[in-house]
């Protein structure tokens, strides 16, 4: 079938709610994306999780840099900070003077840290799906709806974003539900609209905070934008795949 459009962004979060790192190639399996979702931010007080969605005091945390090192180790920048390993006290005590509380990068399985790691493992908010994918054509209607706003993909964290053509009065994925797409060559079922929150409006480096995103999205889209996939065929993905329709 016709290509759709063509991979322009791809996203692994290695550290839930902080901001993400984008890459030129990621490696998809059935369940995760390498790379993605492996730590939480808590609150030492109550080792309650990371919730820039609901709560003002963690809406600093999407300005914190992350990135894995070759051997997939984390490390972590606050603004105008050095970057640091992660999970450490010389981290956490630039985390928590960053925001204003004692606060600690954490494990969601030991598996995700060095041997020898003992601190403590915290819990994984959700975990929807593989992959979030977002496409720049319901961007772009968003921006119709909204032209006030500045639509950047990293207040709705896809994994992949695929450049495609406008369409007129549509989010074009949202329609897409239970169709496949191959994507280079993985192959993913659509399965759900991505139904969005309050992290969509908050500021980020280089757009301010903004209740119309979330307004619009709520009045025009069911509250939803990008969708949900799950993985039939595994498969690494560069930047500039093609996309397009598979039949079943």
């Amino acid at each position: 079938m016709a290509e759709l459009g063509s991979v322009t962004e791809l996203w692994p979060y290695p550290a839930s709610s902080l901001a993400g790192e984008c890459r030129d190639a990621i490696s998809v399996g059935l369940e995760t994306i390498d790379g993605d979702r492996l730590f939480g931010l808590v609150d030492v007080s109550d080792n309650e999780i990371a919730r820039p969605d609901r709560d003002a005091k963690w809406h600093k945390v999407p300005r914190i840099r992350t990135r894995l090192t070759g051997d997939h180790q984390l490390e972590i920048a606050v603004p105008e900070g050095d970057w640091l390993h992660a999970p450490g006290a010389e981290c956490d005590s630039a985390v928590s003077t960053y925001l204003g509380f004692g606060a600690s990068i954490r494990p969601f399985r030991r598996e995700n840290v060095a041997p020898g790691y003992s601190g403590p493992l915290t819990a994984e908010r959700y975990h929807k799906a593989p992959i979030h994918l977002l496409t720049t054509a319901s961007l772009a209607w968003l921006k119709a709806l909204h032209p006030e706003c500045s639509p950047d993909p990293r207040r709705f964290r896809p994994n992949i974003v695929v450049d495609m053509a406008a369409v007129e009065g549509s989010f074009p994925e949202t329609e897409w539900i239970g169709r496949k797409l191959a994507i280079g060559d993985l192959l993913v079922t659509i399965s759900a609209p991505c139904r969005r929150c309050g992290f969509t409006i908050i500021s980020q480096d280089g757009f301010d905070h903004d209740p119309g995103i979330l307004r619009n999205l709520v009045r025009h889209n069911a509250h939803n934008l990008g969708v949900y996939c799950t993985v039939d065929r595994p498969a690494s993905v560069e930047i500039g795949a093609p996309m397009r329709f598979v039949q079943d």
